[in-house]
């Protein structure tokens, strides 16, 4: 069935069927509607949260099956409820929207990234109120999706806060439009400042120096996660949120799934020793999606083929979108 957006958007590659009208929807398989052609177009402008699939890892350094993940994550909605005990808050009670798969081509990376480039400018352009949340894939969709962003918004300046290992500002000679470089593709593109990135998670030897020379020279905000410990999670993204909203319109939120410690994140192929835990990443994310200015959000290089029997890492990347969607109910 079509998405009316198609061919910018297809439908997934899984879905569920959804209980007949008046049934009590209190899982999240039940609760996401999918977008098709049979929607009403203006209808559907009220979402609160749309979602996509971005199904691209042919452009990851290492090898990934990224690109997987928005299948396995709509498969692993059958096991959340939509009603987050923590907060007290039920999800049910506002609209979200699974618009379905961004089209990829089999071989040719460059015209993967243009498709992803049109269908974020297609989502923000007809949902502008709604919080777009891009399933990736690797995180060279994260430029993309921000492209997308500012060719429908061109007049709004965009910040960048993400929760990440590693600097991702490689050199687009070297290393193309990889997952190894979205943020240095963004600066080089002048579509974001260095200075209005902050990244907080970076640890250990898993990056270059010449990488943090790079980011000094560029104005980018980096927190390691041992000083974001030590100030606390909540009050290092807190801050950093103070700091950005003050200089820009609208904040892109990128969840680089590799920030996790590899005791946490067996499904992902980056993962490293002395990451985040499971606690610190739903707490920084949970912080980040209360802040008003956050307007979109993506989940990156997660791998279910990686994964063990059991999906913990799927698990865990469902629980960041819903933690996202519970914090910005929370506003």
């Amino acid at each position: 069935m079509k998405s009316f957006l198609y061919p910018k958007l297809i439908p997934p590659g899984f879905t569920w069927i959804r209980p007949e009208g008046g049934a009590v929807i209190s899982k999240v398989h039940e609760w996401i509607q999918p977008l098709s052609a049979e929607s009403d177009a203006e209808k559907s402008k009220d979402a609160d949260f749309v979602m996509v699939g971005v199904p691209l890892s042919r452009s990851s350094i290492s090898a990934s099956g990224a690109s997987e993940f928005p299948d396995a994550f709509r498969r692993a909605w059958k096991g959340f409820t939509t009603y987050n005990l923590d907060e007290d808050v039920d999800l049910s009670s506002r609209k979200a929207i699974d618009a379905g798969d961004v089209p990829m081509h089999v071989t040719d990376i460059r015209r993967c990234h243009d498709n992803i480039i049109q269908a974020s400018a297609a989502l923000h352009d007809h949902f502008p109120e709604s919080k777009v949340c891009a399933i990736g894939g690797d995180h060279s969709i994260t430029a993309m999706m921000i492209k997308g962003m500012h060719q429908a918004r061109p007049d709004e300046k965009i910040g960048i806060i993400r929760f990440d290992t590693h600097f991702d500002l490689r050199d687009l000679t070297d290393n193309g439009p990889s997952n190894g470089t979205p943020m240095r593709n963004l600066i080089e593109s002048r579509v974001v400042k260095g200075s209005d990135m902050y990244n907080i998670g970076l640890h250990g030897f898993f990056n270059t120096k010449d990488l943090k020379q790079y980011a000094d020279e560029k104005g980018v905000n980096y927190i390691t996660l041992r000083n974001a410990r030590r100030a606390g999670i909540e009050e290092t993204v807190r801050r950093s949120l103070e700091e950005l909203s003050a200089r820009v319109d609208t904040i892109y939120l990128t969840v680089d799934m590799d920030v996790l410690d590899i005791a946490y994140a067996p499904g992902v192929p980056a993962s490293t020793p002395g990451g985040m835990t499971t606690a610190e990443l739903l707490e920084g994310v949970l912080t980040a999606a209360k802040h008003p200015k956050v307007g979109a959000m993506d989940i990156v290089c997660l791998d279910p083929q990686n994964d063990t029997a059991v999906q913990p890492t799927v698990k865990l990347g469902t629980h960041v979108f819903l933690t996202f969607l519970t914090g910005a109910m929370m506003r």
